[in-house]
């Protein structure tokens, strides 16, 4: 088979390919890709609609690849009758345009007159970008659009709306097509295999006996304990030190010092430093007293642990409390502490407990379940719309996006091209091929080849926001371009930002200064050589001055002493 011949125009250097008419496009899959220009651009920081980029980024990497282009070629083969009215550029597709003999063209086709129909023209004969947006937020608005995620109003009822606002308030939730929260299946299945964990955890506390060694006021006695319990601990240890070395009773109970520091005071029960004390004082095998005599930070706390834990747990009302006593106490309530263990790891546990039975108990699961997979089911009228929306972008940025990714031909010939952001002022001069950069360090490594004159700037706004750009400076002469120099930055949507210059990637930018660049080199070369001869004989002369000045000044000395 013959091969197709392409014609090629000179630019940058390069022969580059001419795509002129839908012939050159529908043969685009047999030009050698060492003919493209480029091979990669990101879907974000062009001049470009980022929409249209979206659908041709089908693998969602953020950059589009020549094989990306090809395959959003042959879409566009098979959806249009011929390739020649994409370079119209128009945001509009002809319904007549739109192949009916191809499987896509048909489904495109009669989705648009749907469209059309739901708008009330159906007898337009094309479709806008216009129509397709007054009709994506029709879509987005329904109860069931297609994205597998049920926020709490699609739920139907007041009662599975509720359980939806529960599994967020456990787990979060996802963003709905139409920018409302909710949840899909994953976060369901999550909930409600959490939420069984956490009940059979639940039950086998109540059937040992762990969740209720106090009774009915087991959570009140947990509370009670763990409030005293390190302060408890630590006057029984004391006790036994004195037990074991009675001169340890001295240093153990309340320092003389200590006492002191609070007498200038003004002192309330809860005084930190106070708190900081015994808990009682300190002797061999003594007791811990309930109320009298207590640390006055911690009577209240005490009174809480005998109402709630030792009256409950011995069985009788206690002044003092032994500590026999207080180790029984504690290994009385180490069943509810070993069983606290092994509480499963989970936000479910943020909920009430008996709201968690409750939705284990009904029918919840299944129901949410259902409704999500009807959502996930409305999804293909989406899908059609979304085709449409497709078809209608490449109709107007296809023909843009090729001759700035397979040519430059925009760049070199009409307009700016996609990869521009704007121009910047400087030095009485404008530089309008700009690009956006991120690393200038990794950047500058690489563009420093091009063999262009390039300025890196960082770029402010009052707003705060920032941006940094690489401008070529293509004209004039760069005496007086250097780091730190401001200038000013205007985008391509007219805002202004404040320029400096951050790097530099110094290159001759006519031939007038390629031929004085090697003489320039040399002055500045001997220019510096100069000033550091030039520093080194005034160090010299320094020191000269220093040394004849510390003789006169010792020769004075030794003259008056001899005065």
């Amino acid at each position: 088979m013959e091969k197709y011949r392409w014609r090629f125009f000179r630019a940058g250097a390069v022969d580059q390919v001419a795509l002129a008419d839908g012939d050159d496009l529908a043969h685009l899959d047999e030009l050698d890709q060492k003919l493209w220009v480029a091979l990669s651009c990101p879907t974000r920081g062009l001049e470009f609609d980022s929409r249209t980029l979206e659908f041709i980024d089908t693998d969602h990497d953020g950059h589009i690849r020549p094989g990306e282009i090809l395959a959003v070629v042959r879409w566009a083969r098979d959806a249009l009758r011929n390739l020649k009215d994409v370079f119209r550029r128009e945001g509009k597709v002809a319904l007549a345009a739109i192949n009916d003999e191809t499987p896509l063209g048909k489904e495109l086709l009669a989705e648009a007159r749907h469209i059309l129909q739901s708008l009330g023209r159906p007898e337009a004969d094309a479709i806008s970008l216009d129509d397709v947006a007054d009709t994506a937020k029709i879509v987005a608005d329904t109860r069931f659009n297609g994205d597998g995620i049920l926020p709490a109003e699609s739920a139907g009822d007041e009662a599975t709306a509720q359980v939806v606002r529960d599994i967020m308030a456990a787990l979060g939730s996802k963003t709905d097509r139409s920018g409302k929260p909710g949840v899909d299946l994953a976060m369901v299945d999550k909930f409600f295999d959490e939420a069984g964990a956490f009940v059979a955890w639940l039950d086998q506390g109540e059937k040992d006996g762990a969740a209720s060694v106090a009774g009915q006021e087991t959570t009140a006695a947990v509370e009670a304990l763990a409030a005293v319990r390190a302060k408890v601990d630590d006057y029984f240890t004391r006790c036994r030190l004195v037990s074991f070395d009675g001169r340890a009773a001295l240093a153990l109970n309340a320092s003389e010092v200590a006492l002191l520091a609070l007498g200038p005071k003004t002192l309330t029960a809860d005084t930190d430093e106070i708190a900081q004390l015994p808990l009682a004082p300190i002797a061999a095998n003594r007791p811990l007293p309930l109320g009298e005599g207590l640390n006055p930070a911690w009577v209240a706390r005490i009174a809480a642990l005998s109402d709630a834990v030792v009256r409950p747990v011995l069985g009788a009302v206690k002044v003092t409390l032994l500590e026999a006593d207080w180790i029984a106490i504690k290994e009385h309530m180490a069943p509810f502490y070993l069983w606290q263990a092994g509480k499963p790891a989970t936000d479910v546990a943020k909920l009430p407990a008996a709201r968690v039975r409750d939705l284990l108990a009904g029918r919840s699961r299944k129901e949410i379940t259902e409704l999500i997979a009807q959502d996930v089911a409305g999804g293909d009228q989406v899908q059609r719309l979304e085709q449409v929306e497709k078809l209608i972008r490449l109709h107007r940025d296809l023909v843009r996006l090729l001759h700035n990714f397979v040519t430059f031909s925009e760049f070199y010939r009409t307009r700016r091209a996609i990869f521009q952001v704007g121009t910047l002022f400087i030095d009485g001069r404008s530089c309008d091929l700009c690009l956006p950069v991120e690393d200038s360090g990794k950047h500058a490594s690489l563009a420093g080849m091009a063999r262009a004159y390039l300025l890196y700037c960082d770029c402010t706004r009052m707003s705060g926001e920032k941006r940094s750009i690489v401008a070529a400076v293509t004209s004039g002469k760069t005496d007086n371009l250097m780091v730190g120099r401001n200038g000013v930055f205007c985008d391509l949507k007219g805002n202004d930002w404040d320029a400096t210059v951050t790097r530099i990637v110094e290159n001759p930018i006519s031939i007038r200064q390629a031929f004085w660049s090697p003489y320039k080199s040399l002055v500045r070369l001997i220019e510096a050589q100069i000033a550091k001869r030039a520093a080194a004989a005034d160090e010299e002369a320094r020191k000269k001055a220093h040394a004849a000045a510390r003789l006169a000044i010792c020769a004075s000395i030794r003259r008056t002493r001899l005065l």
